[in-house]
């Protein structure tokens, strides 16, 4: 485990699962400590003033104040990783000397690429000093007033119903009231595949797929038109 001094960082984003997703991300990561998540500027600010802060994850499209403003407005020394939905902001965000720019949905391996950037470039730590901590084989959800505990591996496929989500298992099936977005941030990303906004798949399950659907199990999952084009380019890859 790497000695480097903690660095502290501050969410802002006015979506909590946004919010939940980059923290459940930067948990998984050593020297980094969160020092507070906030879902709107003004109290980013407040955090600010009163705590010392050296790196912030930024939305960019929050009412009130933009995260473009709050950029412009913090000390200098406060660096910043922009995380958004929208492509348009990319320039301006670098124009403010960012050190990254992500796109949501973000991926644990692309945050982790952007801080080991503001790491080498701002503290001149080596990049392998900066590497995720051990995480779970498995998870634990609630169902039926009980926390079951799922194997990662054993999972097939997730299946997203509004407020809830069915976790299919080879012998059964097991649903919660969570988000798919909130349970894929507890997912390795090297090992699942979101594929539709209501399907997440377990990449050892896919008997076979075409450039509209996957099939794990007995079933056949459409690909969204959204996520066609990095689905298709992962699978390709095998």
């Amino acid at each position: 485990m790497s000695t480097h001094k903690n660095i502290n960082c501050l969410i802002v984003d006015d979506e909590a699962i946004a919010r939940e997703v980059i923290s459940s991300h930067v948990s998984k990561i050593d020297n980094i400590k969160i020092v507070a998540s906030c879902s709107h500027a003004m109290e980013a600010f407040n955090i600010i003033r009163s705590h010392d802060i050296d790196l912030v994850f930024l939305d960019i499209n929050m009412p009130d104040i933009s995260g473009i403003s709050f950029a412009k407005s913090i000390n200098s020394n406060i660096k910043i990783i922009f995380t958004t939905a929208y492509r348009d902001y990319a320039v301006e965000g670098f124009e403010l000397q960012a050190v990254d720019y992500l796109l949501k949905p973000i991926s644990f391996e692309r945050l982790l690429k952007a801080v080991n950037t503001y790491f080498e470039v701002y503290k001149n730590t080596p990049q392998e000093s900066l590497k995720p901590q051990e995480t779970n084989e498995f998870m634990f959800v609630r169902s039926d007033r009980r926390m079951i505990k799922i194997d990662f591996n054993a999972i097939i496929y997730i299946e997203s119903y509004s407020d809830y989500i069915k976790i299919h298992l080879p012998k059964e099936t097991i649903v919660t009231r969570e988000t798919i977005t909130a349970i894929e941030a507890k997912l390795p990303t090297t090992d699942f595949l979101r594929i539709h906004r209501s399907f997440i798949v377990s990449i050892a399950h896919i008997a076979s797929f075409t450039n509209e659907h996957v099939v794990v199990g007995n079933q056949a999952l459409t690909i969204s038109r959204s996520y066609k084009k990095d689905v298709l380019k992962i699978l390709e890859q095998y």
